[in-house]
């Protein structure tokens, strides 16, 4: 075997509980990041395999695709499709994607026996967070009769997921449309009603305040934004203003609610993104109830893991820092 293989195989074995029979399962298969080949990362979408040439130039990344491509499909004989994104490319489509293999990739995966729909190559990105794995769980597991809001929602994979639970209501709102019908199509693949009112497509900015100005609260918000967005509104910059992200929800959560902030920047510390956090909790209404820690498929296994971070993220466990804030009212 060649050095790559060798690695995929380590791989492959570590995650041997989180394949499952009909193959609709989602995961990162291989994160070279932290197991020994940054220039490759490999992840499971159903009977997809997607493989990100991350190499610079992309040239450089062509033979481990190759090789990837190859390893695939002698030791997955039910992979149905295959498709390469390549993150240097100049050009987008190769940016958002093209098959190596198949006709078309799955529409659909399954976590958790919720349903979520997928579009491979509609983004740079694959449309479904593998991260957040853990952050469904945890509102499947406590969003039961509770009204939630979902504020950068993308394709709405977390509102889906806190809809799962039965949450009484769920709010998912983004800036693009064509990412929230991405969240109709997993209402469906479920069995979901679509209530429109329940999807608004609107700025992060518009949105809260107009909320705001009607009153609206929910018990759990979640909030996920980008690294970094700019609108005629306002500025998101997780480096610079999560405090007035959260600041802006607050009105939103009913007493004792939850708001669910994630913090993605690479280069933003767990000691620089606590204290951020605790910044808020200093006039007594906000505490920090708990983290939610991310996969082992994207932090490595014991018998994987071969590099390192390129931040210290302690008290977290990757550079994707998920926080859970209780959230007080005055005369409550």
């Amino acid at each position: 075997m060649s050095d790559i293989e060798l690695l995929l195989q380590a791989a492959v074995t570590a995650r041997a509980a989180l394949f499952d029979e009909p193959h609709r399962a989602a995961f990162r298969l291989f994160n070279g990041f932290l197991e020994g080949c940054p220039d490759l990362v490999i992840d499971l979408y159903g009977r997809t395999a997607l493989i990100h040439n991350y190499a610079k130039p992309a040239a450089a990344g062509e033979p481990l695709v190759t090789a990837a491509h190859g390893f695939l499909q002698e030791h997955f004989a039910w992979l149905e499709a295959v498709v390469v994104k390549t993150r240097h490319s100049g050009q987008a489509e190769e940016k958002n994607g093209r098959l190596l293999m198949g006709t078309k990739p799955d529409h659909w995966i399954s976590e958790f026996e919720v349903r979520y729909a997928v579009d491979m190559l509609m983004n740079r990105d694959a449309s479904f967070y593998l991260d957040t794995r853990n952050l469904r769980r945890w509102l499947l597991d406590r969003c039961a009769g509770q009204t939630v809001l979902n504020t950068f929602a993308y394709t709405g994979s977390l509102g889906v997921a806190a809809q799962a639970a039965g949450a009484k209501q769920v709010i998912q709102t983004d800036l693009n449309k064509k990412f929230l019908n991405v969240a109709k199509t997993s209402y469906t693949l479920n069995g979901f009603p679509i209530d429109k009112k329940n999807f608004v497509t609107g700025d992060f900015w518009s949105v809260t305040k107009r909320f705001n100005r009607e009153k609206m609260l929910f018990d759990t918000v979640i909030l996920d934004p980008p690294f970094f967005s700019k609108t005629a509104k306002g500025r998101v910059d997780l480096a610079q203003n999560v405090v007035r992200l959260v600041n802006k929800l607050r009105p939103l959560v009913r007493h004792n609610g939850r708001i669910v902030v994630i913090n993605n920047a690479l280069f933003v510390s767990g000691s620089a993104y606590i204290e951020a956090l605790q910044a808020l909790c200093h006039d007594g209404y906000v505490s920090l109830e708990e983290s939610i820690p991310i996969g082992e498929d994207f932090v490595g296994y014991p018998e994987t893991r071969r590099g390192e971070l390129v931040t210290d993220v302690v008290p977290f466990n990757h550079t994707t820092k998920i926080a859970v804030l209780r959230i007080s009212h005055k005369g409550r």
